[in-house]
């Protein structure tokens, strides 16, 4: 299959190796020291014991690429609209484009089903309705990622959960199609699970609430999950109230699923030793995710008339901060 994927930094990378080293004819758009590394010696990932070394065709100008057979376009969703003519230089009439984002997506409002709430204004997820024009809501796919990935080099990726690479895609109307069938082959041919799902926004949901506050922490006291969380009863509590405020949110937008909530912050718990992609962001400078991973899902709580103190209170402090440092304007 020809596949590009679309900002190929940690996450695009890790994938795009594993996809080229399966035997796919895969391109990257990527930029600066990463892209000159690629178009020299291609892909490293390392994922534990296992080092894939993969070619790939890299180039900052898509057009250049030109039509593919499918696209996963994984740059932050605050660079999403920009990157929309760039984008769509890279789709043919049929071309899948898998959108695979942090927080709430852009196109989560278009063909909503199972009858569920009108969710608020998401405009300011796709200003000017840039995404939906140059991609269309036909061709466009859901997806959510379950990986830690940091480039350590130039052209170098570390997979810091090799056990846990997850890859889930559903059509945003969560009908059964060919072409989601085709990519989750692909997929997990490539190493990296792809489990069936009918309900791509529940999968939505459940990565963001488990995210909302632990994050956010996170990049507050400038620590891993390991590092924060797993060693601090306190902000834990803090955590955990987050955590329930979430789900009341989800909820009241049809959105209920299985979860433990006092096992997944027992203080026993597996914590990660990485640290979150906003604070990732916040520490190398780069403009932060604030709007899809956080003032939205607080837009949701307004919506549903549901008071959120403790996730007000992240969210204030972490745009504060985001401000300060020049990495997010509203």
């Amino acid at each position: 299959m020809r596949i590009c994927v679309f900002g190929a930094g940690a996450i695009g990378g890790h994938m795009a190796a594993r996809l080229a080293a399966a035997g796919h004819d895969v391109s990257v758009v990527a930029r600066g020291a990463h892209l000159a590394a690629m178009r020299a010696q291609g892909i490293t990932l390392r994922a534990g014991e296992q080092v894939i070394e993969a070619r790939v065709t890299a180039s900052d100008d898509a057009a250049a690429l030109g039509p593919q057979e499918a696209v996963l376009i994984t740059a932050k969703a605050n660079a999403l609209s920009p990157s929309a003519p760039a984008i769509a230089a890279l789709l043919g009439e049929d071309t899948p484009a898998v959108f695979v984002q942090n927080g709430i997506p852009w196109w989560y409002a278009l063909r909503l089903t199972r009858g569920r709430p009108t969710p608020p204004d998401l405009s300011r997820l796709d200003p000017g309705g840039a995404l939906r024009r140059a991609v269309g809501e036909r061709r466009t796919i859901g997806a959510v990622v379950l990986s830690s990935n940091e480039v350590v080099a130039p052209g170098v990726i570390v997979n810091h959960t090799p056990q846990r690479n997850l890859l889930t895609l559903g059509e945003i109307d969560d009908r059964p199609s060919r072409r989601v069938d085709a990519l989750r082959t692909a997929l997990r041919d490539a190493g990296i699970a792809s489990p069936d799902v009918d309900d791509i926004r529940t999968t939505v949901w459940q990565k963001l609430v488990r995210n909302l506050s632990r994050s956010t922490l996170c990049c507050l006291v400038g620590e891993t999950i390991r590092e924060s969380i797993g060693k601090s009863a306190a902000l834990r509590e803090i955590a955990k109230e987050g955590t329930r405020e979430g789900l009341a949110i989800a909820a009241a937008h049809g959105i209920v699923f299985d979860y433990d909530i006092d096992a997944d912050f027992a203080p026993t718990a597996m914590y990660q030793p990485h640290k979150p992609s906003i604070l990732q962001d916040y520490e190398l400078g780069r403009p932060m995710e604030i709007e899809a991973l956080l003032r939205t899902p607080l837009a949701f709580a307004r919506a549903a008339g549901l008071r959120t103190p403790t996730l007000d209170t992240l969210v204030a402090l972490i745009v504060h901060r985001a401000k300060a440092g020049g990495l997010y304007d509203d």
